[in-house]
């Protein structure tokens, strides 16, 4: 299973989630979805500038962890 780990990276940085938010210009609901991964999907662009304001690359931004029936 694919996860994105802003929440961690956040963590990691001092910054708050609301920091985040007001700098990707998104809705919240579209916001806390990404970040809690409960999306389906999530656009290149927006990968991009979480990337960027986050100082990190685009693969930090992902973990992937066995499926539960994979173990």
């Amino acid at each position: 299973m694919v996860r994105l780990r802003i929440l961690e990276i956040l963590e990691e940085q001092n910054h708050s989630k609301y920091w985040l938010f007001k700098q990707m210009d998104l809705s919240y609901q579209n916001f806390n979805r990404m970040v809690t991964n409960q999306t389906k999907s999530i656009r290149f662009e927006n990968l991009d500038k979480l990337s960027d304001l986050l100082g990190c690359s685009i693969g930090d931004l992902f973990d992937k962890s066995p499926e539960p029936n994979e173990e």
